[in-house]
C-alpha cells in the first residue's frame, strides 16, 4: 500500500497524447487526476506528455523522458501518475530513470479499491486482485534472483530461484483467496436464495464511477450510504428495499462503479459482487449527462455489462438515467420533461429519464419507469382460496410477491400477487381447481 498519512505525498498526473488538443482526452486527464486526489494524493500538477509512439521499454521516448524527470524534480514530486496501464518493464525503467515512485492506471484503482473496501468479501476480492497483479510485477520486487540451494545440507544443489519461490508463495495465497471467496460467494447465494423466496423484485443500479449512483440510491430508500463527488466513493454492494408508487416492495442494490479501462483482475475478481446486477429484475443505467465523454462512459459500462452476461442483450429490461441535469451547461434551458436538449437515448434502453438525484427532481418519473418496466415482465393472479387451500397461499408467497389478501366472513381469501410468467404457468397448473384469473400488472 502507498503511504497517504499527512502531509500527503505530492504527485504529478501524466497522460501519452499522440493527436491534438480533444475535449475527450481532456476528461480523461481531469479524470486520472481525480483517481489520484481519492487515494490521498496532493497533485501539483496534471500534464499530457506530446508523444509519436509508445516506447516498449520506457513507454516515452528517450528525450520526453529526461525532459520529463528534470521537470518532476523541478517540482518536487515524489509520485508520478502514468494514466496508461505499463508493463513491468516500463514501470520499472520509469522509476529508475525518474528516480521517483511510478504507478499506472491499474495500480492507482487497485490502491483506491484496497482502501474503500469495507466488507470481508470487498476486502478479499482486492486482495486477490492486487496479487494477481503484483505477480506479473515480481522482477520489480527481487533483486537477488540467484538460486537458493536445494538438498538438506550446505553441500546441495541448486534449487528453485528465488522469483520461482515467491511466485509459488503468490500462488498458495491466491488459492487460498479464493477459497475464501467461494465461501463468501456461498453465503451470498443463500442470502439471494432467501430473498427470492420472500421474495421481492431486485433492481439494480449501475453506472460510471462518479455518475451519482450512491446519491440517487440514498434518495429512493433514504439510506445513509456513503456518497461523495469522488471516484469509487463506495465500493461494496448494499440492498435496502422501498416501495414503488404502485404499492409494490421492491429491493434497490448500490453497486462499485465502472470505468475506463478497468483493471481486468478487478473485473474477474469482483464477480460476485456484480452477480446481484445479473440477477437483477430491471438495471437502471445511471449517466453523468454533464461529463463531456458522456457516449464513451455510456459504451464503457455497456460492454462490462455484457461481459458480465447482465443487460439488454441478456433479457434485463435497461432504464437510462441521465442524472445532473442541475449541472446541465447549456444557453437553452432545460426543460426536464423533454429530452430534446439531452443525449439520445440508446437502443438497448427501454425508456431514459432526465432527473437530478442531488435535488429529486424527476425522482417520480424514474419510480413510474421501473413500475411499467415491472409490469412489463410480471403478471398478476387473482385466487379465491378456501380454509382448505392454505398450500396454494403458501406457493403463492414463495414464488411470487403477494400484494394483498383479504379475508371474507365465510373464511375465503382474496390475494393479489404479482408472479413472474413462468410462475403464474406453474401456479395455474398445480392449482387449477382455484381457477386462478390473470389481471394486468400494474
Amino acid at each position: 500500500m502507498i503511504e497517504t498519512e499527512t502531509p500527503a505525498d505530492k504527485s504529478i498526473v501524466i497522460r501519452a497524447r499522440m493527436g491534438g488538443e480533444d475535449p475527450e482526452e481532456e476528461a480523461r486527464l481531469e479524470e486520472a487526476t481525480g483517481l489520484a486526489e481519492a487515494l490521498g494524493l496532493e497533485v501539483i500538477e496534471s500534464t499530457f506528455a506530446p508523444v509519436r509512439k509508445i516506447d516498449p521499454g520506457r513507454f516515452f521516448g528517450r528525450g520526453k523522458l529526461e525532459d520529463m524527470g528534470t521537470h518532476i524534480h523541478e517540482i518536487g514530486a515524489s509520485v508520478a501518475v502514468v494514466d496508461a496501464a505499463l508493463s513491468p518493464v516500463q514501470q520499472r525503467n520509469l522509476e529508475k530513470a525518474w528516480g521517483v515512485k511510478v504507478i499506472d492506471r491499474t495500480g492507482l484503482i487497485l490502491e483506491i479499491f484496497g482502501l474503500r473496501a469495507r466488507t470481508r468479501e470487498g476486502r478479499l476480492q482486492v486482495e486477490l486482485a492486487r496479487l494477481a497483479y503484483e505477480r506479473s510485477r515480481l522482477v520489480r520486487t527481487w533483486t537477488h534472483l540467484e538460486r537458493q540451494r536445494g538438498g538438506q545440507g550446505f553441500m546441495g544443489g541448486p534449487g528453485e530461484t528465488q522469483i520461482e519461490a515467491d511466485r509459488r508463495i503468490l500462488a498458495d495465497k491466491m488459492g487460498r483467496l479464493r477459497r475464501e471467496l467461494e465461501e463468501v460467494r456461498r453465503t451470498r447465494a443463500l442470502h439471494r436464495k432467501s430473498r427470492q423466496v420472500a421474495p421481492y423484485p431486485m433492481v439494480a443500479i449501475v453506472g460510471y464511477t462518479n455518475a451519482g449512483k450512491s446519491t440517487l440510491f440514498n434518495r429512493i430508500t433514504g439510506a445513509g450510504v456513503f456518497a461523495k463527488d469522488m471516484p469509487f466513493a463506495t465500493l461494496d454492494t448494499t440492498i435496502r428495499g422501498f416501495k414503488s408508487p404502485a404499492g409494490t416492495q421492491l429491493l434497490l442494490s448500490d453497486t462499485v462503479g465502472f470505468i475506463t479501462d478497468l483493471p481486468t483482475e478487478l473485473v474477474a475478481a469482483f464477480r460476485a459482487t456484480l452477480e446481484e446486477v445479473r440477477e437483477a429484475d430491471i438495471i437502471v443505467h445511471v449517466l453523468d449527462v454533464s461529463a463531456v465523454d458522456f457516449e464513451t462512459r455510456r459504451r464503457e459500462v455497456e460492454a462490462i455489462l455484457d461481459a458480465i452476461d447482465a443487460g439488454s442483450e441478456h433479457g434485463q429490461p435497461v432504464i437510462e438515467v441521465f442524472n445532473k441535469i442541475d449541472l446541465w451547461k447549456d444557453e437553452d434551458e432545460l426543460d426536464p420533461d423533454s429530452l430534446a436538449n439531452l443525449p439520445r437515448k440508446s437502443e438497448d434502453a427501454i425508456c431514459a429519464i432526465s432527473l437530478s438525484a442531488q435535488t429529486g427532481e424527476g425522482i417520480a418519473r424514474l419510480l413510474h419507469a421501473i413500475d411499467r418496466a415491472m409490469a412489463e415482465k410480471s403478471v398478476m393472479l387473482r385466487v379465491k382460496a378456501g380454509v382448505r387451500d392454505q398450500r396454494a397461499l403458501a406457493w403463492l408467497h414463495e414464488h411470487g410477491a403477494v400484494i394483498s389478501e383479504t379475508v371474507d366472513d365465510k373464511g375465503v381469501t382474496t390475494a393479489h400477487a404479482r408472479l413472474s410468467p413462468e410462475a403464474a404457468g406453474r401456479f395455474a397448473s398445480q392449482f387449477p381447481e382455484l381457477a386462478p384469473n390473470f389481471e394486468d400488472a400494474v
